[in-house]
């Protein structure tokens, strides 16, 4: 069950292959993703220096009164994965027309894990032929229980 998720990232980008990374977090951050606080719209994976980092994910203060005062809710927070997964981050990261996009945030053996996604953009056709196959999709299942 995801605690926070990017709904919008599979229906504007094609997923070609996904890890799961720790995320490294203050405690009331880990506290605010527990209670399902968070957003993962806008948010990228970017590999610098042999480290992959999430930039964008906006994390409200659990409690506003207990957070410090120079606390940055879209702050850059590092990924934590095996070199062999950040070095295919970063080829397809340098690869044109990819990109690395967060999918979710969910719990796993009471640790946070974000999953990640090497992701090509979809062109404009390719978003409305996903919507039609969404649409006769619905229209099967509304025949299936009309009919049942």
């Amino acid at each position: 069950m995801a605690l926070v998720e990017n709904r919008k990232a599979r229906f504007h980008f094609d997923l070609l292959e996904n890890f799961e990374a720790g995320l490294e977090l203050l405690g009331f951050e880990v506290k605010a993703l527990r209670k399902g606080q968070g957003s993962l719209d806008g948010a990228h994976v970017i590999v610098r220096g042999g480290e992959a980092y999430l930039v964008g994910m906006h994390i409200p203060p659990f409690q506003e009164a207990n957070t410090p005062k120079d606390y940055d809710t879209r702050r850059t927070r590092r990924l934590l994965l095996s070199k062999k997964e950040i070095i295919a981050l970063g080829d397809a990261e340098g690869t044109k027309g990819l990109t690395v996009v967060p999918l979710s945030v969910y719990n796993k053996n009471s640790k946070l894990k974000l999953s990640v996604a090497i992701a090509r953009g979809k062109t404009h056709g390719d978003k409305r032929e996903s919507i039609k196959r969404r649409e006769a999709d619905r229209e099967a299942q509304r025949a299936l229980r009309g009919g049942a």
